[in-house]
């Protein structure tokens, strides 16, 4: 690891480390991909079924392998060398993107029925969320291992401002390159970015496990990692506050349904609907960076996630697309503050030897909370209506706010 020659207290000081920058350029082509890929079947399937129950079943198809095989997961990242592991996950990505551009052409569309293309996507869909039980934790695990400690709340803002910056861009640009491009041409977009992550995440130095784990058997390790966070009141309290929040909050999977029949804004709108939370975010780390909390952390990550259940609710029942846009926008804001004072904690509190495991239960908890949440938006949707669905879990996000206020108050009162 490099130490920075350099002020600790600057708002620059991880980047100054070369091999943390190409750790961040590589992650914004592979998110910036992701962010593209997942706008674009979002769309292509309620292009194909008009329904948006297909669009939960994408997050349904995605999170079964990626929750099934998370802890198993952790462990391997954690024995492993993990430069190796993350640019296998990455051309993983880039295989299956490939085979889905293969699905979109003319040629396989006029020779093969609808049906075959849907079970197509699923299937692909399903694939990456094998692939994802080992990519996603890695770059948080890999994190810990390239910049010291005490410059790791700065090296986290910078790491989810690069995430945020490519999810806005992801977001917006798919709308754009659908509307001009097509399916076939957004997706060769999406193979090139995921070429140039595998390039540059070849350039990161070799990472081995932090301890030899050989001799421990893969349970005993996984219930280590297990026992750790759910013997560590703060870092559960933390993941467990997002997870719900981001269950029953998921609005951007009814996104779709809202910019072409509700708003009624075509390709371009739901580009920008798609990226108006993670442009609010995006701004917040910025400000972030320069002025970072040093207080009351715990109680201000619950005004925040309350807050964001409201700009849902705001959202679910707005007709006119600028009040949904700033709606979005806003809940981008307050969410990136929830971000950042999680991802600070886990990280601050994670040994170096258990992060592979650890990281995979953040997984479980929250990036695999997107995918259930939009299952659980096109079941909703289809029993109540995708309006009163939307409110629903604008509702019960601000729910699990209050009752975590009064059941967590060693969150409540963190500070770091």
């Amino acid at each position: 690891m490099t130490e920075p020659n350099t002020n600790r207290n600057s708002p620059f000081v991880s980047v100054k480390i070369p091999e943390y920058r190409n750790m961040l350029t590589g992650r914004f082509c592979f998110v910036m991909a992701l962010r593209m890929l997942g706008t674009l079947v979002g769309w292509w399937m309620y292009e194909l079924t008009n329904a948006p129950f297909a669009i939960g079943l994408i997050g349904l198809a995605e999170v079964i392998p990626a929750l099934s095989l998370a802890l198993y997961a952790g462990h391997v990242i954690d024995v492993s060398e993990k430069r190796k592991l993350l640019l296998k996950g990455v051309s993983g990505y880039l295989a299956c993107s490939i085979l889905l551009l293969a699905l979109s052409t003319s040629y396989f569309g006029s020779n093969y029925s609808k049906t075959v293309t849907i079970a197509g996507i699923y299937t692909i869909i399903f694939i990456t969320g094998i692939i994802r039980a080992f990519s996603g934790p890695i770059f948080g695990a890999i994190l810990g291992q390239m910049v010291p400690r005490e410059i790791l709340p700065n090296a986290i803002t910078w790491n989810q401002g690069t995430y945020l910056s490519a999810s806005v861009v992801g977001h917006a640009s798919a709308g754009f390159c659908i509307a001009f491009f097509g399916h076939t041409g957004t997706l060769g977009v999406i193979v090139v970015l995921l070429g140039s992550a595998v390039f540059v995440l070849s350039h990161i130095k070799a990472k081995p496990a932090a301890a030899q784990q050989g001799s421990k058997r893969t349970w005993e390790s996984v219930r280590e990692g297990l026992h750790f966070v759910f013997h560590t009141k703060e870092v559960l309290g933390a993941l467990s506050l997002d997870l719900f929040a981001v269950l029953f909050g998921g609005a951007v999977a009814m996104v779709p349904v809202y910019a072409r029949d509700i708003l009624h804004v075509g390709p371009i709108g739901f580009g920008w609907l798609n990226g108006a939370t993670d442009f609010g975010s995006i701004l917040m780390v910025v400000a972030l960076t320069f002025f970072p909390l040093r207080t009351t952390q715990g109680k201000k990550l619950m005004f925040v996630v309350a807050g964001f259940g409201l700009c849902i609710i705001v959202f679910a029942v707005s007709k006119i697309f600028w009040i949904s846009f700033i709606a979005l926008f806003v809940s981008g804001l307050l969410d990136a503050i929830s971000v950042v004072i999680r991802g600070t904690i886990v990280q601050l509190k994670t040994p170096d030897e258990m992060r592979g495991r650890v990281m995979s239960v953040n997984s479980m908890f929250i990036n695999s909370s997107n995918e259930l949440g939009q299952f659980e938006s096109g079941v909703m949707a289809k029993l109540l209506g995708v309006v009163p669905s939307v409110a629903f879990g604008g509702m019960m996000t601000v729910l699990v706010v209050v009752i975590t206020w009064f059941k967590a108050p060693s969150l409540r009162k963190m500070e770091y």
